[in-house]
C-alpha cells in the first residue's frame, strides 16, 4: 500500500479504505483458487487485522465467498462482473479478434492485446492454438511492462510525462535489478524508433521469445499493446526481427485504421535525434540512472 499512502498524503479526496479494498480484490491473480488471509495480507503488505476486516465486508457485499473448510476466500460472482463489464465496453478487444486470430494463423505464436495494470500489462484478449503452448497465458494474465514485448510497446507509445513517472516508479520498485531492465528499455526504445516495434527474446522467461506494438486511439483511451510470442525453438531473433515484427505491425495499423485510431507515435522525432549511434538512448531515462 506504499502508493495508496503517498497519494493521500498529497490528495484529500483519495479513499484509503477503498483503496485497500481493491487491492484484496486485486490480489486474486487467475488460477489462485482459494486465498487465506495471511496470503491476501503478504500480497498486499496490509496488516493481518485489516485484512480480515476486509475480507469480511467484502464477502457480506458478495464480492468475495468464504470457503469456512479452508478458513479461505475466492472471488465472487460480483467482482467477476466487474471484469466481464470492462471487457464487453473493449471495442478494441472484439475488433481484433478476426485479426489477431488470422495472425496466429499465419505464424503459429499465440497474439494478444494488453492494457496497463500498474508495472504490469494485463491480457483482456488472445488467440492461440496447439502450437504455442509453450506460453502458459491467458486473458487476465499480468505480465510485466519492462521486461516483454508488449510491456516495452506499451512504455514507448505513453507521452514522456508519464514514461518518467512509470521510470521513477520502477527504479523504486526493482532496486538492484533497475539497471539491467534500464538497458533493455533504452534498446527497445531503438527499435521502436527504426522499426515500429520492439522484441523481448528470453529476456522476461528464457524459453519465451516475443514481440510487441503499441495501439493509439483517438478516443483517449488506451495505450493498449499487442504482441506476437511462441517457445524460443519456434520464434528466433532473426525471423522476430524480419518475419513476426513487420507482420504484427501491420496487423495493428489495420487495426487502428478500423478504429479510426492514429498511428502510435513510439518514440518521437525529437526524442530519435538524441539516440546516439551505436549508443543507448539519451532520454528521460537518463534522469533516472
Amino acid at each position: 500500500m506504499k502508493r495508496a499512502a503517498k497519494t493521500v498524503a498529497t490528495d484529500r479526496s483519495f479513499v484509503v479504505a477503498l483503496a485497500r479494498g481493491l487491492d484484496v480484490l486485486r490480489a486474486f491473480r487467475p488460477n489462485d483458487g482459494l486465498l487465506g488471509n495471511q496470503e491476501i495480507a503478504a500480497r498486499t503488505n496490509l496488516p493481518k487485522p485489516t485484512i480480515s476486516r476486509l475480507t469480511y465486508t467484502l464477502t457480506k457485499l458478495g464480492y468475495l465467498t468464504q470457503v469456512p473448510r479452508f478458513e479461505k476466500y475466492q472471488l465472487a460472482p460480483a467482482a467477476m462482473a466487474l471484469g466481464y463489464a470492462a471487457l464487453a465496453n473493449l471495442g478494441v478487444k472484439h475488433l481484433s479478434e478476426s485479426f489477431r486470430d488470422e495472425l496466429m494463423r499465419q505464424t503459429g505464436g499465440a497474439v494478444a492485446v494488453g492494457a496497463r495494470d500498474r508495472l504490469s500489462m494485463i491480457y483482456f484478449g488472445q488467440s492461440r492454438s496447439s502450437l504455442t503452448v509453450g506460453v502458459q497465458l491467458d486473458v487476465g494474465s499480468r505480465i510485466p511492462i519492462a521486461t516483454t514485448a508488449m510491456g516495452r510497446a506499451y512504455y514507448w507509445a505513453l507521452p514522456a510525462e508519464e514514461r518518467a513517472q512509470l521510470l521513477r516508479e520502477f527504479r523504486e520498485h526493482y532496486g538492484s535489478r533497475w539497471s539491467k531492465m534500464r538497458d533493455g528499455l533504452e534498446r527497445a526504445g531503438e527499435m521502436v524508433a527504426r522499426h515500429g516495434f520492439v522484441i523481448s527474446a528470453g529476456e522476461w522467461q528464457d524459453d519465451v521469445h516475443a514481440v510487441g506494438v503499441a495501439l493509439i486511439l483517438n478516443d483517449g483511451t488506451g495505450p493498449y499493446a499487442f504482441n506476437c510470442g511462441a517457445p524460443a525453438f519456434r520464434f528466433s531473433e532473426e525471423r522476430l526481427r524480419e518475419d513476426i515484427g513487420p507482420r504484427l505491425l501491420a496487423m495493428v495499423r489495420n487495426i487502428e485504421t478500423a478504429l479510426g485510431g492514429s498511428a502510435a507515435p513510439h518514440v518521437q522525432k525529437s526524442e530519435t535525434k538524441k539516440i546516439k549511434p551505436g549508443g543507448k538512448v539519451a532520454r528521460v531515462v537518463d534522469g533516472i540512472r
